[in-house]
């Protein structure tokens, strides 16, 4: 009998490599994919699958190792070579294999595009970790929601970023779970207690407004500057980097700072100098059904939060009290009036430590494998593809 979830990764990681392929890269955004993949590398080796990048010399597979475990593999594919490119892709990851020795491996997708070039693959099992509707995203490809289907049929097991998305699609697959986002709460804490400014915050004056995550076509741009251009008092500190939108498109008032990306680990450092936390998301098909990591992470830090209406935000923290939700720049400044004119949060500060007390990547990552290890279980007692998904739907 396994008594506990070391015992059941070390016999089920054992002999057997994750492979993942993603649509994010490792050194982007430290965010879903990096916390759950650090963890099963201190199990077993990790090989992550980025996108292909285009330069001019031969098509070739460059690898790096991040950590101990994890391997970053990213394809590099030559201009004006007239060749089929998911042809090409695919020679490419073929040839990952014997470079890195992998012999068993489960295969680990974040993005169903990557099926054209790896779906002649033999994994022993396939986990789909569905974070985001990515077919709602900006520049999302026409054929992403055809390729998800057939990434459906094909994978063992699915997890979802949230409950929104997981109520989407919990009909399409029979072992489907959900799983929103979690937090690191020890890393996040300890903005409760920085008291130095990073250089580049330090002379912003307060109040300060602060978020952190990609600005993107997610970015409720008008919210933003209609109550920067109301409150020129108020200052928005805004960190992430500016992708798939126009720079030109955002708030330009001296009371908006943007500071670009940060490293993971200067995020509480910054987050400890904010009065008030913000999720200032558009409401657009790109962001209904997400479930931002950042909601947690603010509260863990310490932090007021005024989030618009994103049903993830919304229930559980809205509807608990934890987070204002504001629909429009009016409410917005109502909500940071009533907050900034308080003069204590210990009552609520015990809520949220409450509520929070069980959320973790750790044991987001347990219950993961768990669901997995059930899998490896059912395939090792001999019972087909089949048996196995259809056992999911009572077990």
């Amino acid at each position: 009998m396994i008594k506990n979830i070391e015992d059941v990764t070390c016999a089920f990681l054992h002999d057997l490599d994750l492979v993942c392929f993603s649509h994010l890269r490792w050194a982007f955004v430290y965010q879903r994919p990096q916390h759950l993949l650090s963890r099963f590398a201190k199990h077993t080796r990790v090989i992550f699958v980025e996108e292909p990048m285009w330069h001019d010399g031969p098509d070739v597979m460059r690898i790096t190792q991040d950590t101990k475990n994890v391997f970053v593999a990213v394809p590099h594919l030559q201009n004006g070579n007239d060749g089929c490119p998911i042809m090409r892709q695919q020679k490419l990851v073929n040839s990952l294999f014997p470079q890195l020795h992998v012999k068993k491996y489960f295969a680990w997708y974040y993005t169903p595009m990557a099926l054209p070039f790896t779906e002649h693959l033999s994994p022993e099992f396939i986990v789909y970790d569905c974070m985001d509707e990515l077919s709602a995203f900006k520049f999302a490809p026409p054929e992403l929601t055809k390729r998800e289907k057939q990434l459906l049929d094909m994978a063992d097991v699915v997890f979802t970023g949230g409950h929104c998305i997981y109520e989407h699609k919990k009909n399409q697959h029979p072992n489907i779970h959900p799983f929103p986002s979690s937090i690191d709460k020890v890393h996040f804490g300890t903005a409760r207690t920085i008291t130095e400014d990073p250089a580049d915050q330090a002379n912003i004056p307060h109040p300060r407004f602060g978020f952190i995550g990609v600005i993107d076509e997610r970015m409720d741009i008008d919210l933003v500057g209609k109550v920067a251009a109301a409150r020129p008092d108020w200052h928005f500190v805004m960190i992430g980097p500016v992708v798939k939108i126009d720079p030109a498109t955002l708030p330009k008032y001296d009371n908006v700072h943007y500071l670009g990306g940060k490293d993971y680990k200067e995020l509480p450092s910054y987050i400890a100098g904010w009065d008030i936390a913000m999720i200032p998301f558009a409401m657009n098909e790109s962001t209904k059904f997400i479930s931002p990591t950042k909601t947690p992470e603010y509260l863990a830090a310490g932090k007021p939060v005024i989030s618009t209406p994103i049903r993830d935000v919304v229930r559980p923290y809205g509807d608990n009290k934890l987070v204002h939700i504001a629909s429009t720049p009016e409410e917005f400044i109502a909500c940071a009036e009533k907050e900034l004119k308080k003069k204590g949060r210990k009552t609520w500060t015990t809520k949220v430590d409450n509520f929070l007390a069980g959320n973790s990547w750790d044991r987001t990552w347990s219950q993961m494998v768990r669901q997995i290890e059930n899998i490896v279980t059912r395939q090792a007692a001999g019972e087909k593809d089949s048996d196995i998904k259809e056992s999911a739907i009572v077990g």
